[in-house]
């Protein structure tokens, strides 16, 4: 596991210990599920951008799909 330095403004970070004194979980555990969570959402956010890329193309996704397969 690698560490990392990083700058939170004031106010984040009385948040952030708050939410850690509550919960009485290390901050670094909550960071990296923070982080984890951002990360997991910016996939989903990148895969919704390919839905229904083939809608508007000619010939749609299936006829080009079986196209493709019956060079097979």
């Amino acid at each position: 596991m690698s560490r990392i330095l990083i700058d939170l403004p004031e106010a984040q970070l009385a948040e952030l210990t708050q939410i850690v004194e509550h919960q009485q979980r290390p901050r670094a555990v909550l960071i990296r599920e923070a982080i984890a969570a951002y990360i997991l959402q910016h996939k989903l956010e990148q895969g919704a951008e390919a839905f229904g890329l083939w809608k508007k193309k000619k010939p749609d996704g299936l006829t080009y799909q079986r196209e493709l397969r019956s060079e097979w």
